[in-house]
Order: C-alpha cells, then structure tokens, then sequence
C-alpha cells in the first residue's frame, strides 16, 4: 500500500540521516583531535623532519664576502662589469601520499577503535601538519587491488574527503596485496613523494622487492597497526578462529598452554620476518596498537629520523 511504502522510506531515509550525522561526527572529533595535536607539538616535528626535494632560482645579487665563487654567474657578471651571485630558495612544498590498507582485517579492533578507526586517526594527523606546512595530500585506498586514487590537494575539505574515505569506502576485495599500490607508485606517480603506507600486512606474500624500487623513488615509510587479540590467545575453551580475509576456520584449544605459546611463537616469528623484509628493503617502519597510545612512537620515530637527517 502507498502508505506502508511512504512510512517504510521515511523510515529508511531517517535511518540514512542518523547513519550520516553519526558519520559527520566522527569525522569532526578526529579532525579536532587531531589539529590539536598539530598545533600542541606534531606539526612542528613534521615541518623540522620532512623537507621538500630540491632548490628554486630566484633573482640575481651582488657578490658578497663569503659567497662560493662557483655560484657566481659570469654572464650576468660580464653584463654589469661587477661580480653577480645566483640566489635560491629552497622548494619547502612536499607531496604527501596516504597509502592506506582498507582490506577485511582492518575493521577488527577486540577493545575500542578498530585498526581501520585507528589508521583514519593517524592519517589525519600526517594530514594536518603536512596542510599546515603548505603541502599538498593525497590518497591511495588499496585491498589486492587498488580501489581509489585522489589526486594530492590542498585544503580542509580535501582533507576531510580523504579521512571520510579511510573511515567508510566500501572496498570491492577482501584480501591484501601490496603489488597494485607499489605499481601505481612506481609507474603513475611521477613526482618525488613523501609515502605513509598504514596496514596490518597481515598476508601470506613476502614484501615485494618492488617496494625497494618504490622507496628508491619515494621516501617511503611503513606503519604497522595491530591488535592485542590478534598477538595472543586468552584461556577461553574451545573457541574458533576466522581469517576475515579469505573466511577460513580453524577450532583450537585455548586453554590448551602448548597451543597459547605455539600461537605466540608463530606472531613473534611472522613479526620478525616482516621487520626483516623491511631492514632488507631499506624501508623505515612505525608500529601501533589500538589499545596503546600512537603519538608516543611517532614522537620518537621523527626524532630518529631528524637526527639521521642531519649526519
């Protein structure tokens, strides 16, 4: 009946409106948390950590004493009868890359925020300070494919669309493969880059060699985001275990103490090859919890990675 549709829509759109209001709000607490954080303390270890990539010309002055004579320019120089000195300024503007993992183990968090909540946070940390130091952002939402490119922009409405994106495209594949984003970046990304890579790795495939070749044209650095139910077995019984990407089962004992130190050693083992692929691929490597505060590491990873700047 007409009237039973007409309610049953306005059910749904109110529905649909609820669902958006508590979308918006989400997305307005992460960006005031997190222009917070800039303006605090994050904003200024980006600026001091990351620098743009090459020098501009920008005019000619007089020589001075001290000046290198080899940026002397001699045409110049001929012209006004008097030494002449090219000046430069440095090209402060980066282009930032948000490559971030949407795939299906994303979306499990045991206590609060999932990892994909977490990584929208995080994201919109580097976002804001990489706006605020007057560089351009850009996104790579990625699964075994690559689901959606936009373009680095400036500005908070792009800055917002970027952190909606993480928090709710709804991704095609399920499973994880680095091989589309490291394509795009290698062959479709054609100016130096700063690359934040945030996922799990949680996939069977050893870390693909043309991540070396990526991080030869990029300045590529890996943030791994984990959860504590995913590192340990509690003591529950009997209780069944699914890989959200490929949707495999397998029952275990948990109360069992050689099937909880079996599982822990299987983690450490996992944890330690991927560090080691990332060592071997000469790739800096952030790691974050979801019941652990994230500014600690970050603070102390651009502290390492100012020092090693500046030797």
């Amino acid at each position: 009946m007409p009237t039973s549709n007409t309610t049953k829509n306005s059910s749904l759109t109110g529905r649909c409106r609820s669902e958006v209001s508590a979308i918006l709000k989400k997305v307005r607490k992460i960006e005031l948390r997190t222009r917070g954080l800039v303006r605090e303390s994050f904003g200024g270890e980006y600026h001091s950590c990351f620098k743009g990539e090459g020098i501009d010309f920008e005019d000619f002055r007089e020589y001075q004493p001290g000046d290198e004579v080899r940026s002397i320019d001699w045409n110049v120089t001929a012209r006004f009868g008097q030494p002449y000195v090219k000046k430069f300024t440095e090209e402060r503007e980066l282009t930032v890359l948000l490559c971030v993992d949407i795939s299906a183990s994303e979306n499990y968090g045991s206590l609060g925020p999932s990892k994909r909540e977490l990584m929208a946070e995080v994201a919109a940390l580097l976002t804001f300070s990489a706006l605020q130091n007057k560089d351009k952002v850009g996104l790579i939402l990625f699964t075994d494919e690559v689901e959606l490119y936009l373009p680095p922009k400036k500005g908070t409405a792009a800055a917002l669309r970027l952190i909606r994106e993480i928090l709710l495209f709804p991704p095609k594949g399920r499973k994880t493969s680095l091989r589309a984003p490291a394509d795009l970046l290698q062959n479709a990304i054609r100016k130096r880059s700063l690359v934040f890579m945030l996922s799990d790795f949680l996939f069977e495939e050893k870390l693909s060699s043309e991540l070396r070749i990526v991080n030869r044209k990029h300045d590529l650095v890996a943030i791994q985001f984990s959860d504590p139910a995913e590192l340990s077995l509690p003591s529950a019984g009997h209780v069944r275990l699914e890989d959200p990407e490929t949707s495999q089962q397998v029952e275990v004992n948990t109360s069992n103490p050689r099937v909880r130190r079996a599982y822990l050693k299987a983690v450490a083992q996992w944890q330690q090859a991927i560090d080691q692929d990332f060592k071997r691929l000469s790739i800096d490597k952030i790691s974050l919890r979801t019941d652990e505060e994230y500014l600690p590491p970050l603070h102390g990873f651009f502290k390492q990675r100012k020092k090693v700047e500046a030797s």
